[in-house]
Order: C-alpha cells, then sequence, then structure tokens
C-alpha cells in the first residue's frame, strides 16, 4: 500500500494545476491517469497552440444551473495570474480576436511548464494507470490500479468530461459520483458543430461546404453571437455555431444573422439605384461569398436584375436575409464536442474548497462540474481556477 495526503485522478489542466498547488503546500501529492501522456487535451487545444485562457474572463462567460458558483473561484484566480505563470516560464502569447490568447511557443511548452512545475514541488505522476476500484477505509480512500494500491486523505477528481472521448475522455467522474451519491447532471454535448436532415443537406448545405462567413447566429432562447460560421457536408461549424450549440435544444430552431449590425433593407434599395440592371445573386456577392448568395437566391427568392423588385419585395428579402431560419436535426455529439455541459451538481460542492459536502476529503474540479465556459479560452481558465482553489485546501 502507498499512501498519499492527495491523489488527483487526471493529468490534464484542472488536475495538474491542484497537484502543483498542494505540493507546494508539503503535501505529498500523486497523480493517476489512464492515458500514455500528460495534457493530451492541452496538447491539441487551439490547433496545438494553446488558447491558455481569455483577457476578458468573468463569471458571464460560463454556463451552469447555478451561474453564481464560479465567481468565487474565478475571482481567486484569474486569468492574469496564470499569465503571469506563463511569463514566469519564459512563456510569451499573442492576442487573437475576443481576448483569446495563445502561447507563441505552442501547447506543449504549457504542459512542459506544468510538469516542471510538478517535479520541482515533488508530484509523482502515473500514467497507463486505470482505476479499479476506489473505496473507503476509516477516513482514507483506498485505490487500486493493475499493479498497486493506493491511500490518501484527500481524493480528487479532475477527469473531466466525455467530450472527444478518441483522446481517451469518459464519463468516470459520474461514475465515482454515483457510487459516492454525490447528485449530478448527465453531460451533453457542447461547443459542437450543427447537423442537418439528408434533405436540407442535399437542398443547400453540401453545395455551400468549405464556405465561411461572418454572422450574428441565435438560439431560440436569445442567446446571440456575432462570429463566423463555417459550412461543412455534415452542416454547420464555425465559432458562432459552437458557441450557440451550448444553448440549443432539440428540435429548436437557429436564427442566422448574416448582415449583423447593418440596415440591408436601405442597402438593398441603394444598389437597385446604383446596379438596376445587374442580378440579386450578384449584388448579394458584394458583400457575401459568392456560392452563398447563389445559393440564397435560389432557396430563398427568385433572383432577377434589380430593378424588377419592388421596393417592398426588397424589404422582405432583408428580412429573411437578418433572419434565416433553420432547424439542426443534431450536433456531432460528443466525438467532436469541445467541451461537456453538465457534470457535478455544484449544490454537492463547496464554492470555495470544491469539496463535496456529504463525503469528507473527495473533491471534483475541472470540466467534471457543472461549470462550462464560451470558446475562447473560458474553459481553459476555468481548470486553472478550480484546480488552484482545490490545491489551497486538499
Amino acid at each position: 500500500m502507498q499512501n498519499y495526503d492527495v491523489i488527483i485522478i487526471g493529468a490534464g489542466a484542472a488536475g495538474l494545476m491542484c497537484a502543483i498547488e498542494a505540493a507546494k503546500r508539503g503535501r505529498k501529492t500523486l497523480i493517476l491517469d489512464k492515458a500514455s501522456k500528460v495534457g493530451k487535451k492541452i496538447l491539441i487545444s487551439g490547433g496545438g497552440r494553446c488558447n491558455f485562457t481569455n483577457l476578458y474572463a468573468s463569471p458571464d462567460d460560463f454556463i451552469s444551473q447555478n451561474p453564481h458558483f464560479c465567481k468565487s473561484a474565478l475571482s481567486r484566480y484569474t486569468q492574469w495570474d496564470f499569465i503571469a505563470f506563463m511569463e514566469g516560464n519564459g512563456l510569451s502569447w499573442t492576442e487573437k480576436t475576443r481576448g483569446q490568447l495563445f502561447c507563441d511557443q505552442k501547447a506543449k511548452a504549457v504542459v512542459d511548464a506544468l510538469l516542471e512545475a510538478c517535479q520541482k514541488y515533488g508530484v509523482e505522476i502515473q500514467l497507463e494507470a486505470s482505476i479499479k476500484t476506489i473505496k473507503t477505509h476509516d477516513t482514507a480512500f483506498v485505490l487500486k490500479t493493475k499493479n498497486s494500491h493506493y491511500q490518501c486523505d484527500s481524493l480528487v477528481i479532475a477527469t473531466g468530461g466525455p467530450s472527444i472521448p478518441a483522446m481517451g475522455a469518459s464519463d468516470f467522474a459520474l461514475e465515482i459520483a454515483q457510487q459516492f451519491s454525490v447528485s449530478f447532471l448527465p453531460f451533453k454535448a457542447a461547443l459542437v458543430p450543427f447537423t442537418f436532415s439528408s434533405q436540407t443537406l442535399d437542398e443547400f448545405i453540401r453545395d455551400l461546404s468549405g464556405v465561411s462567413t461572418q454572422v450574428e447566429l441565435c438560439s431560440e432562447s436569445g442567446k446571440c453571437f456575432k462570429e463566423a460560421i463555417l459550412f461543412t457536408h455534415r452542416g454547420i461549424s464555425g465559432p458562432a455555431a459552437l458557441q450557440v450549440s451550448s444553448y440549443w435544444q432539440p428540435g429548436e430552431k437557429i436564427t442566422v444573422n448574416l448582415f449583423p449590425g447593418e440596415n440591408i433593407a436601405d442597402w438593398l434599395i441603394a444598389q437597385q439605384k446604383e446596379h438596376s440592371n445587374t442580378e440579386l445573386k450578384t449584388v448579394l456577392a458584394y458583400k457575401l461569398p459568392k456560392r452563398l448568395a447563389a445559393k440564397l437566391s435560389e432557396i430563398l427568392f427568385i433572383n432577377k436584375p434589380m430593378k424588377q423588385y419592388h421596393s417592398t419585395e426588397l424589404k422582405r428579402i432583408a428580412a429573411q436575409l437578418s433572419a434565416w431560419s433553420l432547424t439542426p436535426s443534431g450536433t456531432e455529439g460528443m466525438r467532436t464536442a469541445e467541451v461537456s455541459l453538465g457534470g457535478i451538481d455544484t449544490r454537492a460542492l463547496s464554492s470555495k474548497t470544491f469539496e463535496t459536502l456529504s463525503v469528507k476529503g473527495l473533491y471534483f474540479i475541472g470540466e467534471s462540474i457543472d461549470v462550462t465556459g464560451h470558446l475562447g479560452g473560458f474553459n481553459f481558465q476555468w481548470a486553472w481556477a478550480s484546480g488552484w482553489c482545490a490545491g489551497q485546501y486538499v
């Protein structure tokens, strides 16, 4: 039996941060992970450049049944704290759109910095260590893997959610919650592309595969994002679609404003005066990708020279272009979802320590909790913050 003060299951962003902070306090700390390498999701994030946080991270950027739960952790370990960690390890960053920060030295450098901190403070890491059983003995937890037995006073579950199962992700956190009677919400794919019926795909979406354009995309609940969408052979992806997917419910419509912030009716009327003999699809291509302009003119209205439209027709066309309604058949699911909605019920946890209220010494952090960030580095910030906070108490 190998004895530790703290055992953390999961060598991802939250688990590594928690381990570093626990070990700093002199806690004998072990990380167990079934994967063959540390930080697999960190390594693939941001196209390999790791969108490690967001300059504008705030509680408003997170989805939860209890929107107040994340406030404490996000205020105690901010984006500026992790930026300081990066700079302290000689890493630089570049800001892209909307405050998204990417590591100039690529994602591996971020993982290496975390591993160096683990080594500095004496964190032990065991990879390819699948958990067979977890039991309690007096006030301790006893863990069994294929080759070893471990015992600890504090057990931290940092295994995330089941998004991208090809990376080894699973709903292990919910299995542990169920074992210890900790309440949770089922996981659901988030930040995931939309799919459509074969009829809708055949009618127009497949013909637009590869086309990208800036829009304002809205869910039925009224949550809107001004970012790009990308048409694919399966449906619609791109930042705006991924963002809205976190708010979409099966059967609901999504609404596309192809000209956000513009009075497109006035513009069309002006174009009619200037280009009276030009066809509508050609005029639309002044502002939209050519293939998209042509397809819209085919499926939404009759294409003809501008001079042949009455002003009321142009206003109706403008209304359609500003509120193009589509009904997805679903999403691509966990296979391509960047994160998961749901997880451990925040009412079952302390927002200060992340310890479960019903089982002393059992903690959940990161994506395993019912706190999900928007696209753009927010989920990493939640991992760093929740891991740091738990690390102060385990």
